[in-house]
């Protein structure tokens, strides 16, 4: 019970954050500071269409029980390629800010879908 409330609070979490994300990187033009920061990390204006698009379908396919394992995958490859732009770029801080969200989805995987029986 305690385990399914856990997961359950995670998938929340995580969908929120995904679609906050997209929305806020599709808004990027009300945020100057996110777009500079995007720009630090070496993601131009031609990738943002793909980040938005990819932060959509992480969250969407989170909500879908079959497609739960796919969708934990895929933001936690987002985040390692963040976390490895940043470091290119020589931000330490933004790579060690990224870890908790990077333990998220693989602790959702091991908790696996809440209401799954």
């Amino acid at each position: 019970m305690i385990k399914n409330f856990i997961s359950l609070t995670l998938l929340i979490v995580s969908v929120s954050l995904s679609f906050k994300h997209a929305w806020d990187t599709a808004h990027y033009q009300n945020n100057p500071k996110s777009f500079t920061m995007m720009e630090s990390l070496g993601i131009n204006r031609s990738m943002i269409p793909v980040m938005v698009g990819l932060a959509l379908l992480t969250g969407v396919l989170i909500l879908i029980p079959r497609t739960f394992f796919l969708g934990n995958m895929i933001n936690a490859m987002t985040i390692v390629l963040i976390m490895g732009l940043a470091l290119r770029a020589g931000n330490v801080k933004v790579t060690l800010i990224e870890v908790p969200f990077l333990i998220m989805p693989l602790l959702m995987i091991w908790l696996k879908y809440p209401f799954k029986n």
